[in-house]
């Protein structure tokens, strides 16, 4: 089930994204708040997943980007980050903005995602996050709505 998020859901979010940077190294760098960092500035809404009645998914929307996507590990595979970023798809849509994301080159995993779901690479940049260091970034426009998954 796909719900917006409340402010009580904000320790199982930041439980949510320990695991998840323990298994894929994401978020590159573990926030000092990771409750704040799941409520970026710019945020427009923010929606969990549950699974078995508890958070196992988390996405924000900020404008038209969608960030702080996470599914825990021991959640994959049941289809709650297509559900999560559809819902923030859509939100954004309902707002007159066609959603984008960006993503490091090194997540192998959340690329095939939003490929298979038919997002549409527009862009890799070099970014530098700091202390000279370097990662590069795809930018993803969402598909038009009636387009089919490739």
């Amino acid at each position: 089930m796909i719900r917006p998020r409340r402010d009580t859901d904000l320790d199982a979010c930041a439980a949510v994204l320990a695991a998840v940077h323990t298994h894929s190294g994401y978020p590159h760098h573990w926030p000092d708040n990771p409750a704040r960092w799941v409520t970026p500035d710019g945020l427009s809404a923010a929606w969990v997943a549950e699974a078995d009645g508890a958070v196992a998914g988390h996405a924000a929307l900020c404008g038209p980007e969608i960030s702080r996507l996470c599914v825990a590990p021991a959640a994959r595979g049941a289809g709650l980050g297509r559900r999560l970023l559809e819902t923030a798809a859509a939100a954004a849509r309902a707002r007159g903005l066609r959603p984008v994301l960006e993503v490091k080159t090194t997540d192998t995993a959340a690329i095939a995602l939003y490929e298979r779901l038919g997002w549409l690479r527009h862009g890799t940049e070099r970014q530098e996050w700091g202390a000279g260091e370097v990662v590069w970034v795809h930018h993803y426009a969402a598909p038009a709505p009636d387009a089919p998954p490739s």
